[in-house]
């Protein structure tokens, strides 16, 4: 009971206390300009996730750091938890936004800080809006950001891999950048198995190899997503 009113109580607390950051960033790139503004949030956004994570007692262990390339990326991840947010920007060394669900642009606060680190907010029940979400992603991309993306498109609530959607690869494929596939396992015993009570446990983060979609062929390209979906799975099927 401590920890959960522990956790929760200091993520909303740590929401609150830095609404006074957001009219400074915004002040800070009138003034510095976009790369030293950029990087300020980076460090801000990293070290809280970092002090939630710690506050959830989980050890998070990361494998293959050096996977990591050079430059911007589209992550791959699969998806069990609300907690794969935080394990994620806590540990990849690389500033990134994401595309989530657009319940969270409801959110008063979070939606604000999702932007500074330019999330996109995407609505599965509708087609059209999924597009301009993809061709907002592309754009971002080619500006230099690394997204990172969930194809199964939910949570797993058993635990099991969904389908990876192939229409959120076009965000690599369009733009000719890598992808780096990511593994979680662990989250859902964190949080989504125990009634959203948060449960102390070891989580690991596989980083995989990147793969050069500049190199691929069409017919690569074509099966992309089950290709990618059977890395992610590897450290499942080799537990």
């Amino acid at each position: 009971m401590f920890r959960n009113l522990k956790f929760y109580g200091k993520l909303v607390l740590s929401l609150i206390v830095v609404i006074p950051q957001i009219g400074r960033i915004k002040r800070m790139r009138e003034t510095y300009g976009d790369a030293v503004t950029d990087d300020f949030i980076y460090h801000y956004v990293k070290k809280w996730a970092v002090a939630r994570m710690k506050d959830t007692g989980c050890r998070v262990n990361v494998h293959n750091r050096e996977n990591l390339p050079n430059g911007n990326v589209v992550f791959i991840s699969n998806h069990l938890s609300n907690l794969d947010f935080l394990v994620l920007m806590a540990e990849i060394d690389k500033p990134f936004g994401f595309i989530a669900k657009v319940e969270l642009e409801k959110i008063p606060l979070l939606r604000d800080w999702m932007r500074l680190i330019n999330c996109l907010f995407i609505d599965r029940s509708n087609m059209k809006q999924q597009v301009k979400t993809i061709i907002a992603g592309i754009a971002l991309i080619k500006k230099g950001k690394s997204l990172l993306i969930f194809p199964e498109g939910t949570r797993s609530t058993d635990g099991k891999m969904l389908d990876f959607k192939a229409g959120s690869f076009k965000l690599a494929t369009k733009t000719n950048v890598p992808i780096v596939p990511l593994t979680i396992m662990g989250t859902s015993y964190a949080l989504e198995d125990n009634n959203f009570k948060i449960r102390p446990c070891d989580i690991d983060l596989y980083i995989h190899e990147p793969i050069y979609t500049d190199k691929l062929t069409k017919e690569e390209k074509d099966t992309l997503h089950t290709y990618v979906r059977s890395i992610v799975a590897k450290p499942f099927n080799n537990k």
